[in-house]
């Protein structure tokens, strides 16, 4: 595979987009857990304008696939599913403790990280 490695500045604001190509928002950061050396979620940005009014979203980071000749993360999930996922303001970060982790895995259906365990 010829894109097998990527920077995260490469996919930092890139769009995220649904499997129909709807967008969803924009790819605000990456988060990396130190303990077992893997992305853990990706944080997406949604709606507001100019930074006013916008959402994040912690979507755990093997639910997305990458269309690199798009620049785009796509998600497959619906508007919906991602508006009502647990969000945090962007002026008030969570510290991505475990019962953050265990709140958004459990919302996707996922198993918890190891960290969780």
């Amino acid at each position: 595979m010829e894109h097998s490695l990527m920077s995260a500045g490469t996919l930092t604001g890139d769009d995220v987009v649904t499997r129909d190509g709807d967008k969803l928002g924009s790819l605000k950061e990456i988060m990396i857990d130190m303990d077992q050396g893997s992305v853990a979620y990706g944080v997406v940005s949604r709606g507001g304008l100019a930074g006013i009014g916008e959402k994040l979203f912690a979507v755990p980071w093997e639910m997305f696939s990458v269309d690199v000749e798009e620049h785009e993360l796509v998600l497959n999930i619906a508007e919906e599913v991602l508006d009502n996922s647990p969000g945090f303001d962007p002026d008030n970060w969570p510290s991505f403790g475990e019962e953050l982790r265990s709140e958004v895995h459990e919302y996707y259906g996922l198993a918890p990280s190891r960290t969780d365990q």
